[in-house]
């Protein structure tokens, strides 16, 4: 796995716009650098055993820590005065596109990981993706602990709402099955666990991703804010995504020129970690995730794009 910085963007929330900027080691201590958030390849770190399910999660945390903008367009009410479904323009994916991804783990590839969006399906006579997300431990590792997870969300391809989501998660000893539909009419989620109370468009750990890499992040500062909010289990959960600059990263899939996003999560919910996760997404329309990096209690698990197909449109992030 690759891990070429070019160039550190991230200063002070109160920054100016700007395209591009540097910061020196004094710079507050939630900035990223290289420094305070080092390469696995530099740590030296020993995998620990048992990992206690930290791994598996850590895997998953890396991707789908998003959820639906709580500023998010109205429903507008239609001639029959049945509400009407929002309509989100995306330019980001379409059926077809698989991205694959290394997940590492200290010196070893310890994972891989894919999100795809094999065909198309029908809810409520909506054409709607059908999206999904597998995490599995390569063989080398499973024998350490053995991952094999699979999420499948189907997303309004209107919308962009999830209508649908299943979860079947295999990591070490622990098991879960879990299932959702969204009654996205009268805002209610019927789960295999219960029915819960949920918000407008109110998205699920997976289709909530795809949703993100629609937003335009056009004339972001350093430190500005987008909240979000999404339901998983019986909860909807509230956390924001704090945009913290650019730069041009290189990946086994190619050198792309990025954003740098963090999720910031609030005590207490469901994605509270013990260290920061960060995400490169590539800075054009695609917003292809091309890295991200997770702390957890047992070291740093950096995930990086490895190869990709389907991909709707030219990567104009990425350099020849």
């Amino acid at each position: 796995m690759k891990n070429i910085f070019r160039k550190e963007y991230m200063c002070s929330e109160t920054s100016p716009p700007v395209t591009s900027f540097a910061c020196d080691e004094d710079s507050r201590s939630d900035q990223w650098s290289e420094r305070n958030y080092p390469s696995p390849k530099k740590r030296g770190d020993q995998i620990p055993s048992p990992l206690r399910g930290r791994l598996g999660w850590g895997l998953f945390l890396a991707f789908v820590i998003f959820g639906t903008e709580t500023l998010a367009q109205d429903s507008v009410s239609s001639r029959s005065g049945k509400p009407a479904m929002r309509t989100v323009s995306n330019k980001a994916f379409h059926v077809g596109e698989k991205l694959v991804f290394d997940v590492g783990y200290s010196f070893i590839t310890a994972g891989e990981a894919v999100f795809e969006v094999p065909a198309m399906d029908t809810v409520n006579g909506r054409p709607s993706y059908r999206v999904e997300f597998r995490v599995n431990s390569t063989p080398s590792f499973s024998w350490i602990y053995l991952v094999e997870d699979r999420y499948v969300t189907v997303i309004d391809q209107q919308g962009l709402f999830p209508w649908r989501f299943s979860q079947k998660i295999r990591e070490g000893k622990f098991s879960r099955d879990f299932e959702a539909e969204f009654d996205q009419i009268n805002n209610i989620a019927r789960t295999s666990e219960g029915d819960y109370p949920i918000p407008p468009y109110v998205q699920d750990i997976v289709s909530a991703f795809y949703y993100t890499r629609t937003f335009d992040f056009t004339g972001f500062y350093p430190g500005q804010k987008i909240f979000m909010e999404n339901f998983y289990k019986d909860t909807t959960h509230s956390l924001a995504i704090k945009y913290l600059g650019k730069q041009t990263i290189e990946v086994d899939a190619g050198e792309f020129d990025c954003i740098i996003v963090e999720p910031l999560i609030r005590e207490g919910g469901l994605f509270k970690s013990d260290g920061r996760v960060l995400i490169w997404m590539t800075d054009d329309e695609r917003k292809i995730p091309v890295k991200v990096s997770t702390k957890v209690v047992v070291g740093l698990i950096e995930s990086e794009l490895r190869e990709y197909s389907g991909i709707n449109g030219p990567i104009r992030a990425k350099k020849e």
